[in-house]
């Protein structure tokens, strides 16, 4: 690979085919292969190419729906983009098995999230904070057309408050932002508004009479939302008696209930199986924050750090037992949008909102809740049942087929065959060679 100065200034076509010199044998098939994946609608092509840099072609992902989410008392068909190919199954499995036993119960606690400026003052905490009252509704007032048409929807600057971090690195201060962005993620809102307190803070501190020349010119080192959102959370529940669970491989409720808080306990205290229990919980949220243009990587980030908030990492989801009542909930701050970004620009985004009858901000929070618990359901009953292998290597199956290049007949006769044994990449390879073996030799 060589270096190449002004690459993103060349045409689609003329970086991969600098791409395909560079990178592939046949570099012919290389474009070929990479052109064949472009839309066939020139128009939503481009749409595609302009929401990223130095795009090549579409890298599909696997869009279904997990059928009988019943949530608060409404059914949804939800919208999952991923990969792997047990989550669709396993989400789809646990919603049913909990429509048929009160669906899953949902609500928003709080919606609030958070912007900081980031600056070095020399002054004392005291004298600053004196004058703050001053400095903050100038800062509003500067503010007040960025925030114009988001407080006509409901929403805006909610709280700006100074905050003392001199215990951490001399002179450090933050002006902290809540805000509340409705429908919108927020994310343009808040960090446009952060950037006019930050000119506003120089412009405010270089008039200050009593202030020494030092202290008249603050140096701000970063103006940036968090994507820690603690105050924008959602909680998502089930519940029923525990003798309502029913039998799980002949095991009775009684046992799978103990069992099941047992799993969510050492989850709980132990980082090691707490890390693979809430990456399982994205599994889901992260497939429906995909489908829905949302991003998943300020979600994760923020479920993470959330789960570790008391100064270890723990379950994200909780599991009671009391009065012979099964209980199993999630608390999960997310921040989500349903207006802005790729929510207008994506066709299938679009689509994804129409299959769940146009939520708002605060609906898809619920939505993508209650897909992270039902995840979570199905993983850990598999864990304590029949084990996690078993459903995850049938559903590997077709994958495992593909990768040997199987034949629909061959393909029939493997799932007939893995029916009534396990599944796993070498007894699939020995079947299909022993076939194959078979069917070359002369009759």
């Amino acid at each position: 690979m060589q270096l190449i100065s002004g690459y993103s200034k060349l045409s689609k076509i003329q970086k991969l085919e600098w791409l395909a010199q560079q990178a592939s044998e046949q570099p012919t098939a290389f474009v070929d292969e990479l052109t064949s994946y472009w839309h066939r609608d020139q128009a939503v092509q481009k749409r595609f190419d302009e929401f990223s840099e130095n795009t090549l072609t579409n890298f599909y992902m696997p869009y279904g729906v997990a059928p009988n989410v019943l949530i608060n008392g409404e059914l949804y068909a939800v919208p999952m983009v991923i990969e792997e190919s047990s989550v669709v199954a396993a989400a789809s499995q646990a919603a049913k098995f909990w429509s048929e036993r009160g669906g899953f119960k949902a609500k928003v606690l709080s919606t609030s999230k958070i912007g900081q400026v980031h600056f070095i003052w020399p002054g004392e905490y005291a004298k600053l904070y004196v004058h703050f009252d001053d400095l903050r509704e100038r800062m509003l007032d500067n503010t007040a057309l960025v925030t114009k048409n988001m407080r006509a929807r409901g929403g805006g600057i909610t709280s700006l408050d100074l905050v003392d971090m001199t215990h951490i690195e001399p002179g450090y201060y933050q002006i902290r932002g809540t805000f509340e962005t409705v429908d919108s993620m927020g994310a343009n809102f808040i960090n446009t508004c952060l950037e006019e307190f930050a000119r506003t803070l120089k412009e405010w501190a270089a008039r200050q009479p009593d202030f020494s020349e030092a202290e008249r010119q603050p140096m701000v080192i970063m103006s940036i939302l968090s994507n820690y959102t603690p105050q924008c959370l959602v909680r998502a529940w089930v519940e029923c008696p525990v003798a309502d669970l029913g039998h799980f491989d002949d095991m009775p409720p009684e046992t799978f209930a103990w069992k099941f808080q047992k799993a969510i306990t050492i989850a709980r205290h132990d980082v090691y199986r707490a890390t693979t229990h809430n990456k399982g919980i994205f599994n889901g949220i992260d497939a429906v924050i995909l489908a829905t243009g949302n991003d998943f990587r300020a979600v994760e980030a923020c479920g993470h750090a959330y789960a570790s908030r008391d100064g270890q990492y723990r379950s994200l989801t909780q599991v009671s037992l009391e009065d012979g009542i099964f209980k199993f909930w999630i608390d999960l701050p997310m921040a989500l949008g349903t207006v802005g970004g790729l929510t207008q620009l994506h066709p299938l985004v679009k689509r994804s909102f129409e299959i769940l009858g146009h939520p708002n901000a605060q609906q898809l929070m619920m939505i993508a809740a209650s897909l992270g618990l039902a995840q979570n359901f199905g993983a850990v009953r598999s864990l304590i049942t029949s084990g996690i292998q078993k459903g995850h290597m049938k559903m590997h199956l077709l994958n495992i087929l593909n990768h040997f290049e199987a034949t629909p007949a061959e393909t029939e006769r493997a799932v007939e065959h893995f029916k009534h044994h396990v599944v796993s990449f070498s007894a699939v390879r020995e079947l299909l060679e022993g076939w194959r073996v078979t069917a070359s030799k002369p009759a």
